[in-house]
């Protein structure tokens, strides 16, 4: 089985400028998930790594953690309108023609939601694979509001009504739903090939994670967590 990793990021951010070699807790944010990458890559065989950027500054802090790339992402790629599946099927076309070898597997690193275990990922692995009809899986956590309860829309008649509307009259008795926390995705071939544009399909698994996971999108998101990593607040090591 051929497994590829990637880790896609942009320089540009407008909520947290920077943000992918920005310093979290003395370490660039980038930093974190190559680490992942590579002890993921230790631990499995026939696992490659590759960086997804257009920026050079990313390129030149990836390089000095030991991941070098050829790849540069064309620029009809590098902006807020393109959707991270097209990034993902250009990473993987070049991989293969420069390896000349078929991916089995893709495994997607979110650099911007670094809070992951080498165990969530193998944990990962392993359910997806245990399920041959399933093309896909990505990792979620434990919401704080529940859009059977708790979540509201504007409605026609200029009031609110619930996103998904209930009888019930408890967030206990609600259905289960979860947050996906953007922390990591695992791809099938046949994703690809069968041209899906979201990670969400009809054959898509999810895998729940048992500690706190959040992706950052505003600067508040940042601080706190570099308030967890300097306290030792998340009981993990990254």
């Amino acid at each position: 089985m051929n497994i590829l990793i990637t880790l896609c990021g942009r320089g540009g951010s407008k909520g947290i400028p920077g943000k992918n070699i920005k310093k979290l807790n003395g370490t660039p944010l980038l930093a974190y998930s190559i680490k992942h990458a590579k002890e993921f890559a230790k631990a499995h065989s026939n696992v490659d790594i590759l960086l997804s950027t257009d920026d050079k500054a990313i390129k030149e802090v990836a390089s000095s953690f030991g991941l070098e790339t050829e790849y540069v992402r064309p620029n009809y790629l590098a902006n807020d309108t393109i959707g991270k599946i097209d990034v993902l099927k250009d990473a993987i076309k070049f991989q293969e023609n420069k390896n000349q070898k078929e991916y089995d597997i893709l495994l997607d690193l979110d650099i911007t939601s670094p809070l992951r275990t080498q165990n969530d990922l193998n944990e990962g692995l392993n359910k997806l694979l245990d399920d041959d009809r399933a093309i896909n899986l990505f990792s979620v956590s434990k919401p704080h509001k529940n859009p059977y309860f708790n979540v509201v829309e504007d409605s026609d008649n200029g009031y609110c009504k619930l996103v998904c509307p209930s009888d019930t009259r408890s967030r206990q008795t609600a259905p289960q739903v979860f947050d996906m926390n953007a922390s990591f995705y695992f791809y099938r071939r046949i994703f690809f090939e069968n041209g899906c544009k979201s990670a969400i399909t009809e054959r898509s698994l999810y895998y729940i994670m048992n500690h706190i996971c959040f992706d950052l999108d505003e600067p508040l998101d940042f601080d706190m967590m570099e308030y967890l990593l300097a306290n030792d607040k998340l009981g993990m090591n990254l």
